[in-house]
């Protein structure tokens, strides 16, 4: 879902910004606005994975020689 999201602002930062015709007209979304809902959908996907990313080990000594 990333890649397309990626590949859609970076098309749509590329292209113009309003399109007008006979049959009406067309307006994007912000490039700021864009980038803000790509961090939004990045931290509710970062909020969905299990744990803090805190592993903790058990350490216990070995043998003494």
């Amino acid at each position: 879902m990333t890649d397309s999201l990626e590949e859609t602002i970076r098309d749509n930062a590329t292209g113009p910004k309003h399109v007008s015709g006979d049959s009406g007209s067309v307006e994007q979304h912000s490039l700021t606005d864009q980038i803000a809902a790509d961090k939004h959908l990045q931290a509710k996907k970062a909020m969905a994975t299990k744990g803090l990313g805190i592993k903790l080990l058990k350490i216990s000594p070995g043998d003494g020689v």
